[in-house]
């Protein structure tokens, strides 16, 4: 029962904490359009010092990658699309030998 009567406790002042912040909130004046253009800047740059740039050589060995597996994909799609056209020119030519 004791820590019922600490939970009942804390709950009481953490409302009024969300109160206050609220109304901290409404009192805030919202900063102007340069100033957060500028804090967006500068945020813009700590997150690019963050980033880990590939190396050239994992740039080019990226870039064949990508390369070979469109030349892939295209070269499927083509035969597909030879092969359909090969079946629906024999349907045809099937369906056109009962006219």
């Amino acid at each position: 029962m004791a820590e019922n009567e600490k939970v009942g406790q804390n709950a009481q002042p953490a409302s009024g904490k969300a109160d206050k912040a609220k109304k901290d909130k409404k009192t805030e004046k919202k900063p102007g359009i340069f100033a957060r253009i500028g804090r967006w800047f500068h945020e813009l740059k700590v997150e690019l010092k963050k980033v880990v740039w590939p190396t050239r050589k994992q740039t080019i060995n990226n870039t064949l990658i990508v390369i070979a597996c469109v030349v892939f994909v295209g070269i499927f799609i083509w035969l597909f699309d030879a092969v359909a056209n090969a079946l629906i020119q024999a349907l045809f030519h099937f369906v056109g030998q009962f006219r």
